[in-house]
């Protein structure tokens, strides 16, 4: 089974055949770690993460709650159609837009991390 390496997107075979990274080419993560870029874009990350998450938690728990502690959502919208189908409805509508903006956050993180990387290595680790 051929597998991508990781590193330089080379083909290999097995993992005996891969290389280890000489000093130069390795990355010194521990520096980019260290670095005021990579503390501020995860302070970013986690204010984008944590609201939404718990966002997300209270507009998923909210149903089964409020259906079964209240009779709000047995009030008929339209028809036979209640607030409770609704809001069932809506829980997939608002997962699949929360998906969509994780997504499109988490590659402007990407390419953040790949310009701290970037900025480390050309600088030689001076941050």
């Amino acid at each position: 089974m051929k597998v991508e390496s990781a590193y330089k997107g080379k083909p290999v075979q097995d993992r005996e055949s891969v290389e280890p990274l000489s000093a130069r080419q390795a990355t010194d993560f521990e520096r980019i770690v260290s670095s005021p870029q990579y503390k501020e874009m995860l302070r970013r990350k986690k204010r984008f993460i944590v609201p939404m998450t718990i966002f997300f938690l209270a507009f998923y728990f909210l149903l089964p709650i409020m259906t079964s502690y209240s009779t709000v959502l047995n009030t008929p919208v339209y028809g036979d159609i209640t607030w409770a189908w609704v809001f069932a409805t809506a829980q997939f509508i608002v997962t699949w837009v929360l998906c969509v903006m994780y997504v499109k956050k988490s590659n402007a993180f990407d390419k953040d991390a790949d310009e701290i990387i970037e900025l480390i290595e050309r600088d030689g680790g001076s941050v």
